[in-house]
Formats: C-alpha cells, structure tokens, sequence
C-alpha cells in the first residue's frame, strides 16, 4: 500500500537565482490578485476562464512572458482551489489580496516545470540551485513547491509516492484517553504516556528578551525601511521563536509516534485552543503547543489505521470517571482535583478528564450527552448506553 507524502529540503539559492525567484514571485503574486479583482458579485471565474486571460495576458506583456508559463498557471491553480473551499469547508474565507510586504513566496511547479539534474533542482528559464539531500526521495516527485520562510531560509516541498510502513501490533483492548492542558500539554490515562510542556520558550525568554531590547533600540521609530542593524537583531530574534519551535514539533512528533505504535483506540478531546490567544494564558499556550501536538497525533493515527476519536470537551472536567455523575458547577480553573459527590471518586481533573474521554469512545459515542445517566431509586448514579 502507498501514500502520498511530501519530502521537504533545504535550498541553497545563490544570488542569481534568488533574484530569479523573487522576480518570478512577484509575477505570480501579480496574477494572483487580478484574479481576486476578478472576483466581483455576479463574477466567478473559472479556471478555464482565468487561464485564456492569463494566454492573453502574456501576449501583451514581456513582463509576463518572460516568467515561467507552468508557475503562474499552479498559482492560477491554487487560486481556484481556494475559491472551491470558501464555498464548500465551513470557515474559510475568500482568497485575499497578497500584499507586497507581508507575504512569503511560494511558487508551484509540475513535472513540466522541473526536473533534478546533478542532484541539484532545476527550475524554467535555466535556473538552478543547490538542494541539501538530508534524506533520499523514495520515488520521483510529481510536482514541488519551493517557498521561503520568515528568516529568509529557501525550501523544496516535493510530492511523492512511498511504500507505508506497517505499525507495531497493538494490543486489541489497548486504549489510551488524552486530555490537553497547558502545564501539561497532554495527559494520558496512563501516566508514562504524558506530554509534559517543556518551555522550550521560556528557556530562551532571556536570549529572546535581550535581542528585543536591542531591536527597540535600533528602531529609528519612523515608518519606512529600518536600518541594517534593526533588520539583523529582527532576524536574531525570528531565530530564536523558531528554534523554540522546532523543538516543540520535535517532541510532539516523537510523543505521537510512542502513543500510536503502542494502542489500538486513541480517545482524544477535540480541543481547539484559539480562544486561549487571547487570555491571560496566551504565552505559555503558544509554548505548550496544543494545536500542534493534536495534529500529529491525530495524522500519525490515522495513518497506522489505529481508531482515534475525537470526543466533544463538553462536560467532561465536570463528569465522574467512575460512576458517571456530573457536577452542578462547573470546576474552576485553580481547582486541579476532582471530588465525585455521589460515589466519593477523587483524582487528578485532567487524569479524570482523560478517562472520561476514554469512556466515551469505548462506547462508541463522541460526547459525553451521549451517554445516558439513569439515577435509580438506590442513590447510586450509573450510565447507559
């Protein structure tokens, strides 16, 4: 059995050909936003449609023809894939306007556009840059997306087929309930399978602080192009946010890849963290990193073919993991053990949160309304199904 990956790499671009690159983003980005100008009410335009204008187009403009024909008709591409999902993937919006200096390049090409010769990308109009094989492909790339980051750095994204690798057999009745925090990113039902928040950001907050400084200091605190030495204590400190990063990707990928090689049902809450950009806990969430960690977990689950859940968060910190008896109140945040009035159950909020999630999904539900509660004359507090 195959999938569909991408291999990503970094390139090393000399002066040439990064000025070929901008030149041809610029190109890109240009017959992007006619094309959103396209868009008014009344006014759909297919891809069809966009790429007779882009054939005449090109015949008008030098400018236009002297760019690669197989990039601006992927950006063209893209362009009507966007539109599609702001129809149909509930909150999307429509494709916005690229400004100048606020977006990255990114350019698409196809098996037409490019080829890898002397191990080196090769790219239209005879530009070629250095590519740094940390990994061979495992088969030839359909197409490739080649974009720069926010420090500068140039990436190849090439889409492959590969061979999927079989998961570790787990064991039938293996489950595994995840809770996600912020102290704690994520917390199992089985406690050697936690995912504590190692502050990779808070460990460089003082490296970070003193490239900040120097930035205020350099500032020339007019609008317009900054000095040299603002734009460097800038990047300085860009640098340090994506070390911080790519720390905590790492940890998550290698806690994911530990759950899902040892469990057959992965119960997971459906949290979604945005809200918690905006409170008090907006620094140590961006630390934690919840968003990401449930990603890769769920993308590494599903791709082993183990069953993950996603369980509603609805009630669960308020709901008994032994006797299924919901609290009245809900539970404050400061408070970080759960006490059952009806059964005397006492545990850890997030470890009881975890098995409540568990539960669910043993029971085919993805809520915790799903399951009925049944108070029978005795007092005692039981579910059904």
């Amino acid at each position: 059995m195959t999938e569909v990956v991408r291999y990503t790499y970094r390139l090393r671009p000399g002066a040439r050909a990064e000025s070929a690159l901008q030149g041809e983003w610029h190109r890109c980005r240009f017959l992007w936003n006619e094309a959103v100008h396209q868009h008014q009410p009344g006014r759909k335009p297919t891809f069809g449609k966009l790429c007779k204008l882009l054939t005449a187009a090109r015949g008008r403009s030098g400018w236009l023809e002297s760019g690669s024909q197989v990039a601006q008709q992927r950006m063209l591409c893209t362009y009507g894939l966007a539109l599609g999902h702001s129809f149909t993937v509930k909150g999307r919006g429509r494709p916005a306007f690229k400004a100048r200096r606020k977006t990255l390049p990114s350019l698409g090409y196809t098996t037409r556009g490019f080829c890898i010769r002397e191990r080196r990308l090769v790219l239209p109009k005879g530009v070629t840059i250095p590519v740094v094989w940390s990994r061979g492909l495992p088969s030839d790339p359909t197409s490739v997306r080649v974009y720069q980051d926010s420090l500068g750095h140039w990436y190849a994204s090439f889409v492959v087929r590969r061979d999927t690798e079989p998961a570790p057999d787990a064991d039938p009745d293996s489950g595994l309930g995840i809770d996600w925090g912020v102290s704690t990113t994520a917390t199992a039902t089985d406690s050697a399978y936690d995912l504590p928040s190692l502050g990779h950001r808070k460990r460089c907050a003082a490296e970070l602080a003193k490239a900040q400084r120097k930035m205020a200091r350099r500032h020339n605190g007019k609008r317009g192009p900054q000095t040299g030495g603002y734009v460097r204590a800038r990047r300085a400190a860009a640098t340090l946010h994506k070390k911080a990063t790519r720390q905590t990707r790492h940890d998550s990928r290698v806690w994911a890849k530990r759950v899902v090689d040892h469990h057959d049902l992965i119960a997971v809450e459906d949290f979604k963290p945005t809200f918690l950009a905006k409170s008090t806990m907006a620094r140590k969430a961006a630390d934690a990193a919840v968003g990401a960690a449930k990603q890769e977990l769920i993308e590494r689950g599903r791709r082993a073919g183990r069953r993950v859940v996603l369980v509603r968060p609805w009630y669960t910190t308020m709901t008994c993991s032994s006797c299924f008896a919901r609290a009245k109140q809900r539970l404050e945040l400061s408070e970080r053990t759960f006490r059952c009035t009806a059964c005397g159950f006492t545990a850890g909020r997030d470890w009881n949160a975890a098995r409540v999630i568990l539960a669910v999904a043993e029971r085919g539900h993805t809520s915790v309304d799903d399951v009925r509660h049944v108070r029978p004359s005795s007092g005692l507090v039981v579910c059904a199904v």
